[in-house]
This record gives structure tokens, C-alpha cells and sequence, in this order.
């Protein structure tokens, strides 16, 4: 296997990673409604993936180019990494604003009964 392949699958496996545990922050922040705090942690979690996947299009357009990249199981584990993450994350932005909605309804309704 090819150094550069192995760099690229294991650059999307540690950004993917990085991006999972701040998916993961957000989610503890959202579980005690702390809005800020997850809204942080998921921007931060955007730009990580985004390196993510700007290492696999690289690899993508080389091959496309006609550059030899070979077949590596270790990159296909990278690429279902970045798969499974990106599925975390939109799940994730999909609950918040279910939480942040429904808290605000809970306020609203707290509101009234004072």
C-alpha cells in the first residue's frame, strides 16, 4: 500500500474521530440544554468532517486523474468512518433542533402558569 494512502486514510479516520467526540459533547450539552455550548461543539464538528472529506476528494480526483491508488482496506475503512460520522452528525443537528424547540415550548407553557 502506498504511504500516501495510508496518510490520507488515516488523516479521514483522525478528523472523523475528532469530530465524533465533539458530536458527542454537543449531544451532553443539548441533554442539559445548554444551546451555546452544543452549537460550538457542532460548527467544530462541521469543519473536522469537512477536512475529512477534502482528504477523500483529494484521493478521489487523483485517482480520477489516473494516479494509481490502489485498493486499501484501510481507506475504505476511512471512507465508512466518514460515512457513519456524517450520519452522527446530521442526526445530531436533527435533534437539537427538536430539543431547542421543544424547550422553548416547555418555557412558553412555564411562562403562562406563573
Amino acid at each position: 500500500m502506498d504511504d500516501r494512502v495510508t496518510t490520507a486514510a488515516m488523516g479521514m479516520i483522525l478528523q472523523a474521530g475528532d469530530a465524533r467526540l465533539l458530536i458527542s459533547e454537543a449531544l451532553t450539552a443539548i441533554s442539559v440544554n445548554d444551546y451555546e455550548t452544543a452549537t460550538e461543539k457542532l460548527k467544530e464538528a462541521q469543519k473536522k468532517m469537512t477536512e475529512a472529506h477534502k482528504i477523500q476528494t483529494d484521493m478521489i480526483q487523483s485517482e480520477a486523474r489516473g494516479e494509481d491508488i490502489g485498493h486499501s482496506l484501510l481507506f475504505t475503512h476511512a471512507q465508512d468512518t466518514l460515512m457513519t460520522v456524517y450520519s452522527e452528525l446530521n442526526l445530531t443537528k436533527k435533534l437539537y433542533k427538536v430539543f431547542e424547540s421543544l424547550e422553548q415550548r416547555i418555557s412558553k407553557l412555564e411562562q403562562g402558569e406563573q
